[in-house]
């Protein structure tokens, strides 16, 4: 029984320390860590730059995303507009041709968008990439905001933060999307203070030009590949909050679980292509943070969620502390109730909407359980479908 007890402990440990020991400790150290002075683009440099946008039929976002990158807050000489679109069968090509500004490759044959962003940054001679997504609004000041964050020499990666367009009212993917972003940020935020943030979000992030590498074709989360990859070489991935890509939220549970099980089967694809990072000697606070904001996240989470409840159960019933094991039994049972009334009302819309975390935290890490299996069958195309927006 004992060793039982200490798998238990060791389980219920680990889901604390992924979500709250974690983060608490990345805010002490964040607290006492002396931020490096970042010089301001004003002082007269400004750096070329291009805003790279790799898409697939989005007609629906073209001539917002394109008039809101026009209206970005940078000098028009300094800034140049791509966009990738192979594969697309909507008016997208099109709309984008009213635009003399923006420089269009297009291929008819669809593989990937991998595949897009190799071939398109053969023609992007800036000193810096700003990658963002053809359905994400930027901030007035983002490109500023990245430049100035690249004053540091040391900086080689640029997180911007992702935002959900909220409502007043909101469903369950919503509220729970929304949420998540909030909080993802804030860690972020305080990953970035003491050393690098753990990747970047494809919605908005930027790079070095001279540190672009070809992206192998078959690589589910690009994003996260790349800033980590650069990161491994020594350099920052710093976060800009100013810098923000604002985004609506998934249409629904089950257009966010889609979303939610592509990136999980990259997730397993990644842990295995960034098994050095796991060197804590060799990368330090990299590997100290990659081990606790992705590696537990992604793996052990998901099997401890699974595994406490039947152990739960023996031990509240054998152990010699029992009673203290059927408060924690009861503790759970409540939490999954209030995951079972997250999917009753999930198509609700209440101004209450931190009732739908403990949903969306089932649902989250029940997407790392499909996408592992779907991962292992080898099932995750490169050529994925979005996911419909509210």
């Amino acid at each position: 029984m004992i060793y039982l007890e200490i798998v238990f402990w060791f389980l219920l440990v680990s889901i604390l320390y992924s979500y709250l020991i974690y983060p608490f400790s990345l805010s002490i150290l964040s607290f006492f860590a002396k931020k490096a002075k970042k010089q301001s683009s004003k002082l007269g440099h400004f750096p070329s730059v291009t805003l790279f946008v790799t898409a697939f039929n989005e007609e629906e976002y073209v001539i917002k995303k394109v008039e809101n990158s026009l209206n970005l807050n940078y000098p028009k000489d300094k800034l140049r507009l791509i966009w990738v679109t192979d594969g697309s069968t909507d008016a997208t090509n099109v709309l984008l041709q009213n635009f003399p500004e923006v420089t269009l490759f297009y291929e008819p044959q669809r593989n990937g968008k991998v595949h897009a962003m190799n071939r398109g940054m053969q023609f992007v001679d800036s000193e810096i990439v700003i990658f963002s997504d053809g359905n994400t609004l930027l901030s007035h000041d983002t490109v500023i905001a990245i430049v100035s964050a690249f004053a540091n020499p040391k900086v080689g990666c640029v997180a911007g933060e992702k935002r959900i367009q909220l409502d007043n009212k909101d469903n369950a993917a919503t509220s729970g999307e929304g949420l998540y972003w909030k909080y993802e940020s804030w860690v972020k935020e305080q990953e970035s203070n003491i050393g690098s943030c753990m990747g970047a979000a494809g919605e908005l992030f930027a790079i070095r030009r001279n540190l672009f590498f070809q992206v192998p074709p078959d690589t589910i989360l690009d994003d996260f590949t790349i800033s980590l990859k650069i990161a491994m070489q020594g350099y920052k991935i710093d976060y800009a909050p100013e810098a923000f890509a604002l985004e609506q939220a998934s249409a629904s549970v089950n257009e966010e679980m889609k979303r939610k099980i592509r990136i999980a089967a990259g997730s397993f694809q990644s842990v295995f292509r960034l098994l050095p990072l796991l060197n804590i000697f060799k990368y330090g606070i990299l590997s100290w943070q990659f081990i606790s904001h992705k590696l537990f996240r992604w793996i052990i989470i998901p099997l401890s969620l699974v595994l406490i409840i039947p152990i739960n159960i023996i031990l509240a019933n054998y152990a010699s502390q029992n009673s203290l094991y059927q408060s924690i039994g009861i503790f759970q049972i409540i939490l999954y109730f209030i995951v079972l009334l997250g999917y009753f009302f999930r198509k609700r819309k209440t101004s209450w909407g931190f009732l739908f975390v403990p949903y969306y935290f089932f649902i989250a890490n029940k997407a790392m359980w499909l996408g592992f299996f779907r991962f292992l069958a080898g099932k995750q195309s490169v050529k994925w479908e979005r996911a419909k927006r509210a």
